[in-house]
């Protein structure tokens, strides 16, 4: 099956893997530790090389936390304005300490035309003054016209891989730091059930770029690199049937990967899907034919000793 440029509609930009916070859930093992942060010159090749997929409507700055680089995300968010993009950025509003400062902060933003600001919130982020300031920052934003979204996660405590909850907020996805963190916490379903991917459809309809040129179909999950081959054809010459990783997950969920890669799942089973896929994508990461796939390094918690 070949996955074709029109299919594309977001690229989702890792702006940096640094976060002030290092949050259990958190899918690309973002902290104060981590590294690996985009220039302005790589953010403008890659937001030309989504130009040239036609049907690239979004761009998303993401971590991460963007905001610690603030002068050269507002130059970011100006080139894709430019460009034609929407635009979206992500933020834990660790910026927001009060109205007046916060209006310093997305005053920028505003002026640029930014089409939503999704704000993270839960017990995840820290305390209540962590979550007093994402209402701050919500609240500015709104008075300064910017479409404001917040991405509130369930607590562990209240998580169930057996049904649904009934409350607003988003799952609990195992994979990251997550996996180590907070899976051994949850009840477990036994690996022969996860028989299909939790989240990505097998039509592509977002990726994610880091520093690094990958491209990610999930995280930890590349189909290319475009610091060597342009998105669009990548894009273009993908075969999800024919992926080694992406294909056994379409055709068979995680416990398809576990067969083809030749994983040994434990018998204690998992939280969900994405626990039993990471935890196989980790075992297998030592094969070369996997090395430029199952990639970058960051996004299965290993960091350089300094920023690439």
């Amino acid at each position: 099956m070949a996955v074709q440029g029109p299919e594309l509609g977001a690229v989702h930009l890792l702006l940096t893997y640094k976060c002030i916070y290092e949050c259990d859930h958190c899918f690309v093992w973002s902290g104060p530790q981590a590294s690996g942060t985009m220039t302005t010159d790589q953010v403008e090749r890659i937001l030309h090389q989504a130009k040239e997929v036609p049907t690239v409507e979004r761009v998303y700055f993401e971590g991460g936390e963007p905001f610690l680089y603030y002068p050269a995300l507002v130059e970011c968010v100006r080139k894709a304005r430019d460009l034609g993009f929407s635009v979206g950025i992500v933020s834990n509003a660790y910026w927001a300490t009060d109205k007046q400062d916060s209006a310093l902060w997305l005053s920028d933003m505003a002026r640029l035309g930014v089409d939503d600001l999704t704000l993270s919130t839960d017990t995840y982020h820290g305390t209540k003054e962590e979550a007093e300031r994402v209402r701050t920052a919500a609240a500015v934003a709104k008075s300064l016209k910017i479409p404001t979204g917040q991405i509130e996660i369930r607590d562990i405590g209240v998580y169930s891989c057996e049904s649904a909850a009934k409350d607003k907020l988003g799952d609990l996805f195992f994979r990251g730091r997550a996996a180590e963190k907070l899976a051994p916490k949850a009840r477990k379903k036994p690996w022969k059930s996860l028989t299909s991917c939790p989240e990505e459809p097998p039509k592509i309809s977002r990726v994610h770029v880091d520093t690094y040129g990958n491209v990610m179909f999930c995280q930890g999950i590349s189909i290319g690199n475009l610091w060597k081959r342009p998105l669009r054809s990548i894009m273009r010459g993908l075969r999800v049937a024919e992926h080694p990783i992406i294909g056994p997950l379409v055709e068979g969920g995680p416990a398809g990967l576990c067969k083809s890669i030749g994983f040994r799942p434990s018998r204690r089973g998992y939280a969900d899907g994405c626990h039993l896929c990471y935890k196989a994508r980790c075992a297998a990461r030592g094969q070369h034919a996997l090395k430029d796939i199952l990639c970058p390094d960051e996004c299965y918690g290993v960091f350089p000793s300094s920023d690439q």
